[in-house]
Order: C-alpha cells, then structure tokens, then sequence
C-alpha cells in the first residue's frame, strides 16, 4: 500500500497506486480512460488538476495518470511515480504528427527510441549523448498485442521535442530524412527518466496529424477516439504486471 506522499505533485491518501502506470498528456484522456477501461476506479490524485485513477483491468489492478505537456513535466512525474510509489512501469499513451509516409492519421506508432534537442540527458552527466530507448519486453507485447488487433502499426525512432511551434524552418524535413516516423513531446523524457530509475517504460502514440500535409483530427477526437491504442496500451500493462 502506497504511504501518504510528502510530494507537491501526486497526494496519495485514500487510494493505491499500481505497479504499472498509464500515462496520456491530458488528465482528462486519464479520466476517459478510468470511465472506459477500468472498474472499481478510486481516483488517487488532484493535485493541479493532474488527475490519476487506480482501478481492474481484467483482474489485474492498473493505474492511469496524466504527465501534463512537455519533457520536464512528464520527467517530474515519472521521477516522483518510479521512486517515491514505486511504480514498475510507465507507458505513455499520446498523440504524435507524422513525419514518414509510413504512417498515416489514426495509425499507432510504438517508439523503439527517441531523439530529442531538449538537454534533459545533460542532468545525468556521462561522457556522451545517452540513446533513450523502450523497454524491449513492453516493446514486444505491444507488437503481440497490436497484431492480434489488427491495428496498422509502426515501430521505430521518433522525435520528441522541446518546441511546439519550432522557430525555425526545415527541423521536421530533417527529422523525416533521418527515419524518424513522428514528432511529439514527451517520449526522450520518459525513457531517458526510466533509465535513470531503473524502471521500464513504453511510448504508444497515436497519429493525430501529418505535418507535411496538415491532416489533423480534431481536439475532441485526440481525447476520446483512440480507443485502438489505449486497447494495446492495456494489453501490454496486464501483460507487464506479474
């Protein structure tokens, strides 16, 4: 059972949070997900609105929590879930732009590793650039899991970085000519703190939109329509759990 928490962002009282943890940049996608997917659901976290639930998928206790946008939001909260709850596993659950014309809009992207021009690696201080990568079991359930579905999928590098809207024109024909499949902000940032805990985590990300063309789903759709990967997501979190 998880202690009270002394941190200032997750205040754990009344509920217990998992081994595994799904993570959507929107605590409101983590509430879609807990309404949707779990049963039993006990919400566990309020604290900024970053709203997290503890509830039973398939008879296995699985948790869901938002990161918030950004590597430096998704590494507090995944520092403070690995270290100060115990958490084994984090996937992330997100929304990404294609950069390839392997993936189109709705497909589902399973990143093996990040790039990323954010300096976040820099706080662990090794002679050289660390290569943040999933976890290599996760990775391969989620495949298993995604092949069973049917779901059009990729897997490979993606980019994740620090700019939304980037100052300066060419980074995405650059990304997409070095094999990146898509772009997205908060992936480096999980694998580079799971490697720093000693943990495991797994990106899924769903393609939202195409940033050569500008196809794009809508804000509404981002939340609530990607049930294939929150499906994959689940699978590969009841497979995780021992």
């Amino acid at each position: 059972m998880n202690k009270v928490s002394i941190s200032a962002s997750i205040d754990v009282r009344d509920a217990e949070i998992a081994k595994v943890v799904l993570m959507p940049g929107d605590p409101l996608r983590a509430k879609h997900v807990a309404d949707h997917y779990l049963e039993n659901t006990v919400c566990f976290n309020t604290v900024r609105n970053m709203l997290g639930y503890t509830g039973l998928y398939r008879g296995k206790k699985i948790s869901v929590m938002g990161s918030g946008m950004g590597i430096p939001s998704m590494g507090l909260y995944a520092t403070e879930l690995y270290n100060q709850f115990d958490v084994d596993a984090i996937i992330r659950i997100g929304s990404a732009g294609s950069l390839s014309d392997k993936v189109k809009v709705r497909d589902l992207v399973i990143a093996m590793a990040a790039s990323t021009n954010s300096n976040f690696g820099a706080g662990f201080d090794i002679p050289g650039v660390l290569a943040p990568a999933a976890d290599y079991g996760m990775l391969s359930s989620a495949v298993k899991a995604a092949e069973q579905r049917k779901v059009h999928t990729a897997v490979g590098t993606v980019y994740s970085s620090d700019f939304f809207y980037y100052p300066q024109a060419g980074i995405s024909e650059k990304m997409r000519a070095l094999g990146h499949l898509a772009v997205e902000m908060e992936t480096a940032g999980l694998y580079l703190t799971a490697m720093g805990c000693g943990k495991r985590a797994l990106s899924l990300l769903t393609i939202s939109d195409n940033v050569f063309t500008g196809e794009a789903l809508s804000a509404e759709d981002r939340q609530e329509s990607f049930h294939e990967m929150m499906e994959v997501a689940l699978e590969t979190a009841w497979q995780t759990i021992e």
